[in-house]
């Protein structure tokens, strides 16, 4: 592994799909996570919304039929061949004549589709395949910055890859620890007690540039609230997982802003940030 790729790997929290993955197993869930519900939490049940009116998918996405009938996969999708995913039934849905692929009695394609959801099976009204497809200009998403203005190093030597996973495995041990991430070949750790004592700690291993800082919620606070969020929305949830400190990224099938709602009631507001891969159709 990469020094980059360990340190995506810290912190992100974010279960990694591998090419066997079932359809059970297609919902990113951080193994690590086994803490005790917050007991902040709001014993209210999450809301399930379902669409009034026409929703289009949030671009392309992979139709999949093993034999009992096309889905739609909105989650993550296994990277085997043939691919493996589930998701919502489909109906009035074709494949067409471009851009399917058949192998193992499964066939499958990218599509953007436009229809209706009832919560539980999608009526296609439209279809594009990917062939066909015209897709917006997204944004660039953004790396953390670094956690502070002035990453200086020791002076020392102590900068290779094999210095830098050896302090990312240091950092991932601290009392407090939080979440690591790069910038350029500065290591930023955040942790939520004795920064001054983490930073002295990680100076035994590493020469370059590093800043630590100081956040409100442990790595292990973010996955019991992780947890209990995939408990609570179920089948609702596709993926979850921790990007940023102090903070939990959440998409679930459709959400109306009701899911929102009761995720800042739940946990505090800005804690969790729902988005839907059903939009309302333009």
């Amino acid at each position: 592994m990469t020094p980059r790729r360990a340190v995506i790997a810290l912190l992100l929290g974010l279960a990694t799909l591998s090419a066997c993955s079932t359809e059970g197993e297609m919902r990113a869930v951080d193994p690590a996570g086994s803490g005790e519900p917050s007991a902040s939490a709001s014993t209210d049940a999450a809301p399930t919304p379902v669409p009034d009116g026409p929703v289009s998918t949030h671009g392309l996405v992979t139709v999949l039929d093993d034999g009992d009938g096309p889905e739609m996969c909105l989650g993550a999708v296994a990277e085997s061949y043939p691919p493996q995913c589930g998701g919502p039934k489909l109906d009035g849905f074709d494949f067409g004549d471009v851009g399917a692929e058949s192998a193992a009695g499964v066939t499958w394609g990218s599509y953007a589709l436009i229809g209706t959801f009832d919560g539980t099976t999608f009526t296609v009204t439209d279809s594009t395949p990917a062939a066909l497809y015209d897709p917006m200009a997204e944004e660039p998403v953004d790396g953390l910055e670094a956690a502070c203005s002035v990453p200086g190093g020791s002076g020392g030597g102590r900068t290779s890859p094999e210095d830098m996973d050896a302090t990312l495995a240091a950092a991932s041990a601290l009392p407090g620890y939080a979440t690591a991430w790069l910038t350029g070949d500065t290591i930023n750790v955040a942790v939520t007690e004795d920064a001054t004592g983490a930073e002295a700690t990680l100076r035994e291993t590493w020469d370059g540039g590093l800043c630590v800082t100081t956040v409100e919620r442990t790595d292990a606070d973010l996955n019991a609230i992780n947890q209990e969020l995939q408990a609570a929305l179920g089948e609702q949830l596709l993926t979850s997982g921790s990007f940023a400190p102090d903070s939990l990224d959440a998409q679930v099938v459709f959400d109306d802003g009701s899911i929102q709602d009761w995720a800042d009631a739940t946990y505090g507001d800005g804690l969790v940030t729902i988005t839907s891969a059903l939009v309302p159709a333009s």
